[in-house]
């Protein structure tokens, strides 16, 4: 079973940058992915990366502000996330293993979600 963790949320104001990171038994061997729950939205995909960690994908509203990659030992899924908006405001939870990274599937795994807040 995958038990997946996320840490880095918090609160910060627009233009900044927060990382969040996800970590999980086996994880390296997996697809995996971030998504996001804004209030009163349905949750969303945010970015996708393979187990190898060479390809990853993205939703229009995050390219070029948002990177998703692994840690060394591709046990550790890092969101890196820049120049936030008020509209990324959300509990970003990661998931996976995803089907791939271009159409994630059912996810049988989430995270407990972590809250990022953008707000002056």
């Amino acid at each position: 079973q995958v038990h997946l963790e996320e840490y880095g949320g918090g609160v910060v104001r627009p233009g900044g940058s927060l990382t969040l990171s996800c970590t999980g038994r086996s994880i390296e061997n997996y697809h995996m992915a971030w998504f996001r729950q804004a209030p009163g939205k349905e949750r969303e995909f945010v970015a996708a990366i393979s187990w190898t960690g060479a390809d990853t994908n993205y939703v229009d509203s995050v390219k070029g502000r948002f990177t998703i990659s692994r840690g060394n030992a591709g046990n550790t899924i890092y969101l890196f996330m820049n120049n936030l908006q008020p509209e990324d405001t959300a509990v970003y939870y990661c998931a996976g293993p995803v089907r791939s990274i271009w159409s994630t599937g059912t996810v049988d795994y989430w995270g407990q979600g972590t809250q990022v807040t953008v707000s002056l």
